[in-house]
């Protein structure tokens, strides 16, 4: 008795004295790794991550935190990966059938998933890139909205009607920002022919004016409202264009007073808006 546990300890304190101060050192390290490494993704993710004007935002914050929470889940996941392939490999346990069968699993996962990685590998760079942010108006491939939430697989917006709408990313083609960083009034409204251009403009720029003016509104207004071109010769109608800048979000309560100003002003300065109008002629039968 005393010989075989003479034998295992002269077999087992050379094992511990490589192979386990190995398995040692490798959690030891894995370990630390595992438990600091979000503090340096973060880091690194706020240094290389696009400047943003508003980098005080809750949305901006949710972006970094979604960022480096991507960034410590994969990292944290290869860390634990290679710290028990390491120590399986230490133990005397083969890691070339383990590898080849998580291959094999890896394949089928991605022939069945592969729509969901496409919508996370297009999440990440949506977020990465910050073309939009929790808050922005958007319009994604035709459906607009406010954006109420930002996973790594989709995005939810609430339209004005007040539905919700699932976007997955990775049936995003083509991302339009309605609110980032500042709006534009683009508006265009029809006169009639005989109308005075001059004084059409002048009444135009001067509704513009007050209102950059007015104490309601000039903090939403960055260039007040004005005449900028004759778009077009419309069948019954001249239509000019008027152009103004306006905070992010405000740009659809300011052209909505817009309107209500010019076409009050418009009524008190005798100028038409005239709409389509058809003559009939009626056949007389005898």
């Amino acid at each position: 008795m005393n010989q075989h546990l003479s034998e295992w300890l002269n077999r087992f304190w050379p094992w511990v004295l490589t192979h386990g101060i190995r398995i040692f050192l490798v959690a030891i390290f894995a370990w630390i790794l595992y438990r600091y490494i979000n503090i340096v993704i973060r880091k690194i993710v706020l240094m290389s991550m696009v400047s943003d004007a508003d980098k005080n935002s809750e949305a901006e914050r949710k972006r970094k935190d979604t960022l480096s929470r991507i960034f410590s889940w994969v990292t944290r996941i290869l860390i634990l990966t290679m710290a028990i392939l390491i120590i399986l490999q230490e133990v005397g346990v083969p890691i070339g059938p383990i590898l080849a069968g998580a291959g094999i699993l890896g394949l089928a996962l991605g022939f069945g998933g592969q729509y969901l990685i496409r919508d996370l590998i297009s999440g990440f760079f949506i977020i990465l890139e910050n073309q939009y942010r929790i808050g922005d108006v958007v319009n994604l491939d035709g459906t607009s909205g406010l954006v109420e939430d930002i996973s790594l697989r989709l995005t939810t917006l609430r339209d004005l009607d007040g539905n919700v709408h699932h976007v997955p990313h990775g049936e995003i083609k083509r991302v339009s920002n309605l609110s980032k960083y500042f709006s534009r009034v683009n508006l265009n409204i029809r006169i009639a022919y005989h109308s005075k251009l001059d004084h059409v403009i002048e009444v135009v720029n001067k509704i513009g004016n007050e209102m950059a003016e007015d104490p309601i509104w000039k903090e939403h207004i960055l260039k007040a409202p004005q005449f900028l071109r004759i778009d077009s010769f419309a069948e019954s109608a001249i239509e000019i264009k008027i152009i103004g800048e306006t905070p992010a979000h405000k740009k659809w309560d300011v052209t909505g007073e817009l309107r209500k100003r010019i076409k009050l002003a418009f009524d008190q300065e005798g100028i038409e808006i005239p709409f389509p109008q058809r003559v009939i002629h009626q056949a007389v039968i005898r």
